[in-house]
This record gives structure tokens, C-alpha cells and sequence, in this order.
């Protein structure tokens, strides 16, 4: 559904927002509006539609997956991903659609029309949030790399940029992961080097 002119600025939207910029919960929102500032517009609106949406799918038994603003020729898109234990169907994508485009309606975060769509996740979706890592510690992933990356393992050396291991571990103040390539290889990368890093489905 189409949306109507909203706030295009983090100060717009906590202006007539019912948070308090003072008391026991100003050094939280201080930071927090130091972090929003320092983002892109995109940046911005997703970080923004992630503190709105997040209490309210969870109210409901949902996980809060990912939000994605996107814009193509034509449309502009804000895409919410939830999951749920056992799955999300179509009934429970309509139920919950509808709590969702009434928040969104009531703090008009976005400037212009726009497209809602909620949606189950992808399983080929880059991980982007902690929660994305520490789901998957200790499963098979993919990535690739900016840069080749070499190493040897059993007496044999490899060189390339895309790689499948086992996500052995997650250091989100660090922004690294560790990734086994076998019960007695392991390697850290910085998640600045990482072009994108996902579940490996095999098929």
C-alpha cells in the first residue's frame, strides 16, 4: 500500500515522537541519535522502521529478520522481513501487515509514497545483523571476499575470494568471524573484507 509525506530526517521524526530526551534514558537515546545521524538516508529509515516495527511483530510471536528501502524505476520500496518458529504462511503475513502500516502510518518515516511489503526472509539473504550471525554459529556458510585470500590445509594451498565453511564464531564488538574450514582449520575475517556472507544451501 502507498504512504503519504513523511519526516526525511532523524530530528523530524524523534521531534514528534513521544521519546524523552531527558532522564534516566537520555545517555540511551543520545547515542542512539549520534548513530542514526551518521547514516544515510536509507541507512536512516531502516534503522528507524527497525525501532518501530521490532516491539510490535514481537508482541505478536514474530522475529524482526531485516528491513530493506529500496527504489527501483518506478516504485520506492520498504520491505519487512519476519519469521517465526515453524514458518510464516500468507495468512500470518496479511494478519500482521496490518498493525505494521498503522505504526508506519501514525510516524510517516518516509518522504513521498512508498510500497509495504511484509515477507518471509530469503535463505540466500546476506547475513547483516547479530542476530543473523548468532543464529547461524556452527552451520555451513558462504562468502566472498574483497580480496583473495591465501591459506594451505593439508598440505595443499588455495587462493581464491569465495569460500564454504562452518561459522565457528561471531565477535560483534570486534566486527569478525571466525570460519573452521576443517576440524583443525580455523580463520578470522573482518567483516570489512567480506563482500557478503550467507547460509549455504547445498542442492
Amino acid at each position: 500500500s502507498r504512504r503519504k509525506q513523511g519526516f526525511d530526517s532523524p530530528t523530524d521524526y524523534f521531534s514528534n515522537s513521544k521519546i524523552s530526551t531527558s532522564g534516566p534514558m537520555s545517555t540511551r537515546f543520545v547515542s542512539y541519535m549520534r548513530k542514526v545521524c551518521a547514516m544515510g538516508r536509507k541507512e536512516r529509515i531502516e534503522e528507524s522502521t527497525i525501532q518501530l516495527v521490532t516491539p510490535i511483530v514481537e508482541e505478536q510471536g514474530y522475529e524482526l529478520v531485516d528491513v530493506e528501502y529500496t527504489k527501483d524505476k518506478e516504485d520506492t520500496h520498504l520491505i519487512v522481513y519476519l519469521d517465526r518458529e515453524g514458518g510464516i504462511d500468507l495468512n500470518a503475513i496479511t494478519e500482521i501487515t496490518a498493525p505494521i502500516s498503522e505504526a508506519l502510518d501514525q510516524k510517516d518515516l518516509i518522504a513521498g509514497a512508498y510500497i509495504l511489503e511484509v515477507s518471509s526472509p530469503d535463505l540466500s539473504r546476506p547475513f547483516k545483523r547479530p542476530r543473523d550471525f548468532e543464529k547461524n554459529l556452527g552451520k555451513d556458510v558462504e562468502f566472498k571476499l574483497y580480496q583473495p585470500f591465501q591459506f594451505e590445509m593439508d598440505g595443499k594451498k588455495y587462493s581464491d575470494k569465495e569460500f564454504v565453511g562452518i561459522l565457528k564464531g561471531y565477535q560483534q564488538d570486534q566486527e569478525q568471524v571466525t570460519i573452521g574450514f576443517s576440524d583443525t582449520e580455523e580463520y578470522q575475517f573482518s567483516l570489512k573484507d567480506l563482500v557478503w556472507i550467507r547460509s549455504y544451501i547445498e542442492f
